[in-house]
């Protein structure tokens, strides 16, 4: 019996290989309503030091708060083109961008409306499992009301919610572990 993790157990180191074609860096295509922005952060070690072969995925509600997935049966205005689903590399020194457009509010349990928010999975080598987290945007008034962001402790929301670093570009960065750890959650 091996001990050791097999291809199929972790994610590298051929995530460049096999993923790369797979590259969207543009979420919300040209033309798509919406707040256009553009995020962009670093994938980081608990010494602050950047991840090179991570893969930051991205899923969203479109601007109206309706997804471009099949099992979403809104009533609500979906543009042609719009997939909400994108897959970025980070670069040598773990650096990530893409751009997209504010999503609406989605539904949330209990007849309850999310804040607006991106999903996000991370990937990179030697871990088993991806991480799942999210991104809020800064200054958002139902950040306040979002169930999912109460549930995190005071202290700790921070590291979900983007900061402005120019006009219409936010940074975001995902730590994954130490004093300023992401938030990762189980879904």
């Amino acid at each position: 019996m091996s001990l050791y993790a097999s291809g199929n157990q972790t994610v590298g180191p051929y995530l460049h290989i096999g993923l790369d074609w797979l590259t969207t860096r543009d979420i919300a295509a040209r033309g798509a309503k919406g707040e256009r922005v553009a995020i962009e952060g670093r994938l980081l070690d608990g010494e602050g030091v950047g991840v090179s072969d991570g893969l930051v995925e991205i899923w969203q509600a479109n601007s109206h708060g309706k997804y471009a997935h099949p099992e979403d049966q809104q009533k609500k205005p979906l543009e042609r083109g719009f997939r909400g689903f994108g897959r970025i590399p980070t670069d040598d020194q773990g650096a990530f961008r893409f751009t997209t457009v504010k999503p609406g509010r989605v539904p949330g349990p209990g007849a309850t409306l999310q804040a607006p928010h991106l999903v996000v999975a991370v990937f990179m080598r030697g871990m088993l499992k991806h991480l799942a987290t999210r991104i809020y945007f800064p200054d958002e008034p139902s950040n306040a009301e979002d169930p999912l962001l109460k549930l995190v402790p005071p202290a700790r929301r921070a590291t979900l919610i983007a900061k402005h670093k120019a006009k219409a570009v936010l940074e975001w960065n995902i730590v994954l572990q130490g004093k300023n750890e992401t938030v990762f959650f189980d879904f």
